[in-house]
């Protein structure tokens, strides 16, 4: 059986599931309070955070199916006795979900997505493509844009896709927090959406593809049309962590990386740099 693409999706195939909530958690863990999964008899979707811990609430969960159980909790060591080293303590609550569990499954799933930070990718050639590809399955909201319906319809399935004649109208209007990605098929472009994204001042994430060159060029552009940006924030070339590999998939890995880094970095200073600018 092909696995699910959508959370719907799995509800809709699946007669009988539990849900298994990570409820509390004292000391180290795989993963925080409120992590949740759910499981079938043969299936399974999101994880607690892997290991032995998630294998005995699987177990559990499926005999839960198998006895026909309504709801349960489970207090687990994460000691040598089970074969995890965290060292902490932990509550889970299983329950078999009925129909209003499912709504509240699909409602929670639904405003999480609207709290994801969005990730703007400004040009959709190879790059732009890839690190659509790259960010899908990241806790992101990726935006592939471009003003070519020719590229935005070579991107995969699934890849949200922007067609915007005026690019840098999507920068103005896009949440406070975002990332962008700015790597179009003209330089003069480039540099025009990189300064917007940079003037905001509220960027969590500003990178630009080139080389050290094309960063003393936009620099050199700066002076005379925005005099007073700061580039200090700004990342050119992008993706550039070691590696001379140019494909664009291994390209978009390290940029992916890099934007994700930056997005899940929680720090005063970003923090007190958003609200001041929201």
């Amino acid at each position: 059986m092909a696995a699910c693409r959508s959370l719907g999706e799995f509800l809709d195939r699946h007669d009988q599931i539990v849900r298994v909530v990570l409820e509390t958690v004292r000391g180290s863990s795989p993963r925080e309070a409120g992590a949740e999964m759910l499981v079938t008899d043969t299936a399974i979707w999101g994880t607690i955070g892997g290991g032995q811990l998630e294998y005995m609430a699987i177990d559990h969960a499926r005999k839960f199916i198998a006895q026909g159980a309504i709801a349960g909790r489970m207090e687990v060591p994460l000691g040598p006795e089970i074969g995890q080293c965290c060292g902490g303590h932990v509550t889970l609550s299983l329950k078999l979900m009925d129909a209003l569990d499912r709504s509240d499954a699909l409602n929670r799933e639904e405003a999480a997505r609207a709290q994801l930070p969005n990730v703007l990718i400004l040009g959709a050639g190879h790059v732009g493509r890839a690190l659509a590809r790259a960010l899908e399955p990241l806790p992101v909201r990726a935006i592939l844009i471009d003003s070519r319906a020719i590229e935005l319809e070579r991107a995969a399935d699934g890849c949200e896709t922007r067609l915007s004649a005026i690019p840098e109208m999507e920068i103005t209007n896009a949440p406070t927090g975002s990332a962008y990605v700015v790597l179009t098929h003209d330089h003069a472009l480039d540099f025009l959406l990189t300064s917007e994204a940079l003037a905001r001042g509220d960027a969590v994430y500003v990178g630009m593809i080139g080389s050290t060159t094309k960063r003393a060029s936009f620099r050199s552009w700066c002076r005379s049309e925005h005099p007073d940006l700061l580039l200090d924030d700004l990342i050119c070339p992008i993706g550039s962590q070691g590696s001379a590999d140019k494909r664009p998939e291994v390209i978009a890995a390290f940029v992916a990386a890099e934007v994700v880094a930056a997005l899940t970095t929680n720090t005063s200073e970003k923090q007190n740099k958003i609200k001041k600018n929201a």
